[in-house]
């Protein structure tokens, strides 16, 4: 494959397991054509023209030609400094290594985190919220996190990728909606009277399983395994990062009695527990891997050899 075969394979897989639809993608995608349609030409050298065609700002090709051809990449969840160096290092004991991959972003991904976060407005919309209210709590949250990014060393992996002539790519969202997808099914699939159902559930996708394992596994941090399930969402897999805290009152309003995030911080934990929520944190690491299992599935299929880091749990699916 060449990198921009493997860049438009994971749009490509993103939109298919987006929440959204594809049409709303679309309509998405035409909005930002017209609005660089209609700036003046001084600010359209600064428009990210990337967007006419990938609804994700936090998945790029930060280095690289795009006719190169990868027989064999790097791959893993924080691909930093270090992990650059270490290809690097690889590749002098004749490993070959043609491409690092990376989930969580870096340089102008990084910069574009907050872009993707709107994807949670559709999200809470599907489960019963309504959009107005879901985009009004969004907009103070997705600013915080623009102001927390804005101080970050975005290019410093990417510069050191540079000035070791090592190809990079970044699949955040993407690799999220395939795992929230793949979760939200298989758990539609199962009996989930109680907690301890949804939670037994869970442990079944083995990258979960191996997780447990290693004490990073699937864990209920609100309500107890004998507490009655109700209507079960995971809602904290995509969008870029943790949405606004006072959402879940509004989730508690719909109906929904437990929910599934990959990890939670402490005043979302807190604002989770005053609406009586059960709350089942999966493990980002394993969550992030189940995402990126299943993209690189593909990839192996059409030849791609993969080296797992970084705190990917590597399994493979037969089909």
């Amino acid at each position: 494959m060449t990198l921009q075969e493997i860049y438009d394979l994971a749009i490509e897989m993103g939109e298919n397991a987006d929440p959204r639809g594809r049409a709303i993608i679309k309509k998405l995608l035409a909005r930002n054509k017209k609005e660089y349609m209609e700036l003046p030409l001084k600010k359209k050298k600064y428009f990210d023209e990337e967007s006419f065609k990938n609804p994700y700002a936090d998945t790029r090709i930060l280095l690289g030609d795009q006719k190169l051809k990868v027989s064999k990449v790097l791959t893993g969840i924080d691909m930093d400094v270090g992990e650059v160096l270490l290809m690097d290092r690889l590749n002098q004991k004749g490993e070959k290594i043609d491409l690092l991959i990376g989930h969580h972003p870096h340089g102008i991904a990084l910069v574009g985190l907050d872009e993707v976060m709107d994807l949670q407005v559709d999200l809470m919309a599907s489960y019963g919220i309504p959009v107005n209210v879901a985009e009004s709590l969004l907009k103070d949250r997705i600013m915080q996190v623009k102001r927390r990014l804005g101080p970050a060393n975005h290019f410093q992996s990417v510069d050191a990728a540079r000035l070791l002539g090592i190809p990079f790519i970044v699949i955040h969202t993407v690799w999220d909606n395939l795992g929230s997808h793949f979760l939200s099914n298989h758990l539609k699939k199962k009996e989930t009277e109680i907690v301890g159902d949804v939670l037994s559930a869970i442990e079944e996708i083995p990258e979960f399983d191996v997780a447990k394992k290693n004490k990073a596994g699937p864990r209920i941090t609100v309500g107890s395994e004998k507490n009655r399930a109700g209507k079960v969402a995971v809602t904290g897999f995509t969008g870029g990062t943790e949405g606004s805290k006072l959402i879940y009152e509004r989730m508690s309003q719909a109906g929904i009695g437990t929910i599934v995030e990959m990890h939670m911080s402490e005043e979302h934990f807190e604002e989770a527990k005053k609406h009586h929520l059960n709350v089942i944190v999966s493990g980002h690491m394993a969550s992030d891997s189940l995402g990126a299992n299943l993209f690189l599935d593909e990839l192996e299929k059409k030849g791609v050899e993969v080296v797992p880091c970084s705190g990917l749990i590597r399994i493979k699916r037969k089909k």
